[in-house]
């Protein structure tokens, strides 16, 4: 079963001092690109986030943010008295005023609120990883879900594919003995004797050279190896995009071998279905 890069997991803790709120979105990537906002008091536990993260993605553009919302009983910015006195002192060295109005613009000068330093509390923080493994598993719930809307869309594509080739197998007789007859209509044109034998070995080698046999059949093999894939435990959809590029290989010979116009058609359709697959795939884990 596939799964989506595209997810969104979140998780709300309630502590007796704070509120903590764990968000995790992901978007389509080639690689992970975890980009994580952690408040100052948690940065020393960030690589080990990063780790917790990155080993339940594996990939996509990942942001993961950390809120924390603190009472006014738990702040840790607190006015810093002295600082504000001597401001005080200045301004009334300066100018004559009521204290109050003083007071007003002291504590809008440089340094007057002084913020302590929080230390980690290993409690806490294992109820915020606790909260972290619960985003991660419904971002991950999230990504099946929109894997399995893939993974239908998907089976059209390739369904659509292996219509048109079954019709490009069956109307091959056809293109042949049309070649053939052109070939034989531009000697008779030519008004020339031609030894028969000879004109044989050419026609054969002619043919050779239109001949999409191979090319029929490793598409065949190659959309029998995407719905295998497709349907694996795994997702992969870089194995799934390098299959997608060996059947764009083969659509392309059909079409540049083919010289029957009803065939080339059918040809561009299945280049339309299979740059759909293409797009699909690049949200694909």
């Amino acid at each position: 079963m596939i799964q989506s890069m595209t997810g969104f997991g979140k998780s709300l803790l309630q502590l007796p001092t704070k509120k903590i709120t764990v968000e995790i979105k992901s978007l389509n990537s080639k690689t992970l690109d975890l980009n994580a906002r952690i408040p100052g008091q948690y940065r020393e536990k960030e690589l080990y986030l990063r780790n917790l993260i990155s080993n339940s993605l594996t990939r996509g553009k990942v942001d993961f943010s950390l809120y924390v919302e603190v009472s006014a009983e738990e702040t840790t910015a607190v006015i810093n008295p002295a600082v504000v006195r001597k401001y005080i002192d200045q301004l009334k060295a300066i100018v004559d005023g009521d204290e109050t109005e003083l007071l007003k613009m002291a504590v809008r000068m440089p340094d007057v609120l002084k913020t302590e330093r929080e230390e980690l509390n290993e409690t806490e923080f294992a109820s915020i990883e606790e909260a972290v493994h619960f985003a991660l598993e419904e971002i991950n719930t999230f990504r099946t879900d929109e894997g399995l809307a893939l993974e239908n869309e998907l089976k059209l594509r390739i369904s659509n594919i292996e219509s048109l080739l079954e019709n490009i197998i069956a109307m091959d007789p056809d293109r042949i003995a049309g070649v053939k007859e052109r070939l034989r209509k531009g000697v008779a044109d030519l008004k020339e004797n031609i030894d028969e034998n000879r004109f044989e070995q050419e026609l054969v080698y002619y043919i050779e050279k239109f001949d999409i046999t191979e090319e029929k059949v490793r598409l065949d093999n190659h959309l029998s190896y995407f719905k295998e894939t497709l349907n694996s435990q795994d997702s992969n959809g870089r194995k799934l995009a390098f299959i997608s590029q060996e059947m764009g290989r083969e659509i392309n010979t059909i079409g540049s071998k083919s010289n029957f116009a009803p065939m080339q058609q059918l040809v561009v359709q299945m280049k339309d279905e299979l740059e759909k697959v293409k797009e699909q795939l690049l949200n694909v884990l």
